[in-house]
């Protein structure tokens, strides 16, 4: 949910409305990724310290977001992506961090490297990056359906379903409470979450109440399935897709979690995903019985989430497929 492009980083999560978060990176040493004391300016502190610089050349404003400032710091060692909110405390930023520290650690896909998060002085916090330099297109579909395999193939966790901290999907809270059992976790943090917001936002019992029919009924669908925690970007749409000068793929502004790995696909109406990204991606990764039958129950919580952040626009279609679902299913 966000969008970026070229060599400048937009939002959050949508299609078509914006919301933000903003990445593009490249740097080359492995800086380990910190929580930040608090300083007068703890950008430049550590820019100048442990990002051994001795020099901040210049600092340009990155347009294009509407919830964070993003900033490209250009020094005698390098460039950085710096993003920062003076409204939202480092949870926000540490979610974002761990998140693509894990993807980075998989050395499958690239991601911007974190650096660093924490407090501002003032209130508020920041992240700092690695500044990846883009490229012209999206990178090659089959490439990216390759590695995006690789990773979901490589980051496996023994805790089960969730992460290690809640993030945001969007503006959205996402929590990631620790599951063994995916059907529950999806059921309760990914729709039945969605589902009250709903309720608490516009009074929706009709959406409430039907979707919670198919929360519990929906188990047939994973009949004979074999279910892992793989790590997911978890908000893998257009917007967060690029390629950096060599075309190799890169993925930004993730809302990470581990998950069943077709979950990975749930933005897939607004990713612009090929037959050439499928095929290289089930090469890696196999397609699973009633994988066609499972696509739409993972778009309902993108779909549900839109709903929740940018109005009734959203509504038909997430409830053509709770109707949908609960006529298969006869709940």
């Amino acid at each position: 949910m966000v969008s970026h492009v070229g060599l400048i980083s937009l939002s959050s999560s949508s299609c078509l409305p914006r919301l933000p978060r903003l990445p593009r990176l490249s740097s080359k040493k492995n800086r380990p990724l910190i929580m930040a004391a608090m300083s007068d300016d703890p950008v430049r502190e550590w820019i100048l310290s442990e990002g051994k610089a001795t020099e901040i050349i210049r600092i340009s404003p990155i347009g294009g977001g509407c919830i964070n400032r993003a900033s490209r710091y250009d020094t005698d060692a390098g460039s950085f992506f710096v993003k920062t909110n003076r409204s939202i405390g480092p949870s926000m930023f540490e979610g974002e961090a761990l998140g693509l520290d894990a993807m980075f650690k998989t050395r499958s896909i690239r991601v911007p490297k974190p650096f660093k998060f924490g407090p501002l002085p003032t209130g508020g916090s920041y992240i700092i990056m690695e500044y990846i330099d883009f490229g012209l297109s999206r990178g090659n579909q089959s490439d990216l359906g390759r590695k995006l395999a690789e990773m979901h193939k490589a980051g496996k966790s023994e805790k089960g379903f969730g992460f290690e901290v809640n993030n945001t999907i969007g503006s959205t809270p996402q929590i990631n409470t620790w599951s063994s059992d995916w059907i529950q976790f999806y059921g309760e943090h990914r729709l039945g979450y969605q589902l009250q917001l709903a309720v608490d936002q516009y009074g929706d019992s009709t959406i409430y109440e039907k979707g919670q029919r198919l929360v519990k009924s929906m188990g047939p669908l994973f009949d004979n399935v074999v279910i892992e925690p793989c790590l997911l970007h978890g908000d893998l749409w257009s917007g967060n897709i690029s390629s950096d000068k060599k075309g190799e793929p890169v993925i930004l502004d993730p809302a990470c979690y581990y998950g069943h790995n077709e979950a990975e696909f749930g933005m897939s109406w607004c990713a612009g995903f090929g037959g050439s990204f499928y095929s290289s991606y089930f090469e890696v990764m196999p397609k699973q019985p009633g994988f066609e039958k499972r696509k739409d129950l993972y778009m309902l919580y993108h779909y549900l989430n839109h709903y929740n952040l940018f109005g009734s626009g959203y509504r038909s279609s997430a409830m053509s497929i709770i109707d949908d679902y609960l006529r298969m299913l006869k709940a």
